[in-house]
């Protein structure tokens, strides 16, 4: 694994800064990493405050939604909030239809597109259902930018539809009574990165503005929205990190009664954003990938708590079963690249007409694992094959899938995570055409796992104070990640062992010189064992954690890699 150091050039730049803050110049240096330059900034970071949020009338087709709304409301006329089906899709429609309902008497309802039947974003089948139920308008939320001839055809049926949308347009927008996404050309709103949840939250604080005897404690609301950017990975700056940081202060006193009921498995003083990625978001996802994500929405809308609990248990029992079919599916796609012998090839490309549509994604996260490269993961979904795209650090899938796009059916996403459908006949053009382009496009050092490592750290600077000031940087996530410290000249005292199943995991007690000894948890560095055990010193790379046993909090070490001391 090759270590890849980004630390603060500037040691002027550093020294005023540790200065005006007080601070060592390692946290200094952190800052500056993080574009963090002066006191005013500094305090931007480490105090955010709703005061930040953005006025949401800067976004493009506010107005204009905010307008149509008021008219259904004043109109009784039936609304349906929809969504895709993934943790950002039903958050989304949680929150808006929550909020509709808490503040009008209109018959407020949701829609999500079937995984299997529909697929992803805005179907012909949800328009002609809002059609047939007389439903006249739709809040689309997390799709919908490039629904451009879905919603022609529901103009032609009288269906009005406001598009709420953080996906990269094209260049033709749908002729929606109003489309709000940040990412538009002509959309001048400061803040680009915001997930579809995010768009739903300025949609609900631009109707709050408006309207002064609606509930004015939106906030409330931000647990849905944390729990949808912690999923989605959009970049933690900014208002992102803002609308994260008091979602996450809701979610731990007083969330949503259906994530209340998600979070009792937790057994943790204190839900971060962590955890809402690796136990909150899974259970909501699984719902979309093996049934339906109607069962998640309705966990989220649940008033009653006992009725929360009983459908988060069978929410509980769907990521059960993703989690069998990750694993099975996962070794066959392995199987399938040795067989083919595509071991050393630039991308992975794999298929099997079988393979379960809901957990293709996480599989192509699976085997970037084994082999560091562009992955797509092929299955049949009716008559097409379908696809999830997940890349490398570094390089931009969404743009090698357009440059094949004469094969394909549709597509869309991100640069690091996309989707696609395509004819069976086209497959393996669109397979070598792939192919093809990464060689052409990738950089050799793209395909080497690559850990940025932020500072290097004495473990003599690792004080209270230290780590007090390093919590705050939190919430994590992209554009802030975790930061990653390395210290060499280590010595194990002798404690390390393996830990975990086969020994996956190395569980150690550490010292720099004649430094204070710290504990250290490595995983899946199981085969790093006998580097650390032959008494030569090592280096190694590392977050710096909080470990909470029985009440007793104590600095942890997590260690990323181990290398020689050389």
């Amino acid at each position: 694994m090759y270590w890849e150091v980004n630390s603060a050039d500037s040691k002027k730049e550093i020294k005023t800064l540790s200065k005006q803050l007080n601070v060592c110049n390692t946290t200094a240096s952190l800052l500056i990493t993080r574009d963090i330059k002066s006191f005013e900034d500094a305090k931007t970071f480490f105090r955010p405050s709703l005061d930040h949020l953005h006025d949401p009338f800067l976004m493009k087709d506010m107005g204009k939604a905010v307008k149509r709304i008021l008219e259904a409301i004043s109109n009784d006329e039936k609304i349906l909030i929809y969504g895709d089906y993934d943790v950002d899709g039903t958050s989304s429609v949680a929150l808006v239809c929550k909020f509709l309902r808490n503040n009008t008497t209109n018959q407020v309802s949701t829609y999500i597109p079937d995984r299997y039947d529909e697929g992803y974003g805005i179907s012909y089948q949800s328009i002609d259902y809002a059609a047939d139920n007389e439903f006249s308008l739709v809040i689309a939320l997390d799709c919908g930018i490039k629904a451009v001839d879905k919603i022609s055809y529901a103009n032609n049926k009288n269906i009005d539809y406001i598009i709420c949308d953080h996906h990269k347009p094209e260049s033709v927008i749908p002729d929606a009574i109003a489309v709000l996404n940040p990412l538009r050309g002509d959309c001048s709103y400061p803040f680009k990165y915001l997930c579809g949840c995010g768009i739903g939250f300025k949609l609900i604080q631009a109707l709050d503005i408006t309207q002064d005897d609606w509930e004015s404690n939106i906030e409330n609301y931000l647990d849905l929205v944390a729990v949808a950017i912690g999923a989605d990975l959009v970049p933690l700056i900014g208002e992102n990190r803002t609308l994260c940081y008091f979602g996450l202060k809701v979610i731990n006193l007083s969330p949503t009664i259906g994530l209340k009921a998600i979070i009792r498995g937790i057994n943790k003083p204190e839900i971060t954003l962590s955890e809402v990625s690796f136990y909150i978001a899974p259970r909501i996802n699984s719902a979309g990938r093996i049934k339906h994500g109607n069962n998640a929405v309705e966990l989220l809308l649940e008033e009653n708590f006992d009725n929360a609990i009983s459908f988060s248990k069978e929410i509980d029992n769907f990521n059960l079963q993703r989690r069998g079919l990750d694993q099975l599916i996962t070794s066959q796609a392995l199987k399938q690249i040795e067989s083919n012998e595509e071991q050393k090839d630039f991308t992975t490309v794999v298929f099997k007409k079988d393979w379960h549509k809901g957990v293709i994604g996480i599989v192509a996260s699976r085997l970037i694992e084994k082999y560091y490269r562009p992955t797509l993961v092929f299955t049949k979904s009716n008559d097409v094959l379908a696809a999830s795209a997940r890349s490398v650090k570094g390089y931009d899938v969404y743009n090698a899938i357009e440059s094949c796009k004469e094969h394909l059916i549709q597509f869309g996403g991100h640069k690091y995570a996309a989707g696609l459908t395509l004819k069976p006949e086209n497959y393996l053009a669109f397979k070598t055409s792939f192919e093809k382009h990464v060689k052409k496009t990738i950089k050799k050092e793209m395909l080497t796992p690559t850990i940025t490592v932020e500072e290097k750290i004495q473990f003599s600077e690792i004080t209270p104070k230290f780590f007090r000031i390093l919590k705050q940087f939190a919430p994590f996530g992209p554009s802030n990640k975790q930061p990653v410290f390395w210290s060499d000249n280590l010595n194990d005292t002798g404690y390390c062992k393996t830990v975990g199943e086969e020994g996956k995991h190395l569980k150690l007690s550490l010292r720099q010189d004649n430094s204070d000894i710290f504990k250290a948890i490595a995983f899946g560095l199981g085969d790093k064992l006998s580097l650390v055990k032959n008494k030569a010193q090592f280096k190694a790379a590392f977050n710096i954690d909080e470990n909470n046993w029985n009440g007793v909090k104590s600095v942890q070490l997590k260690l990323l890699d181990i290398k020689s001391n050389d």
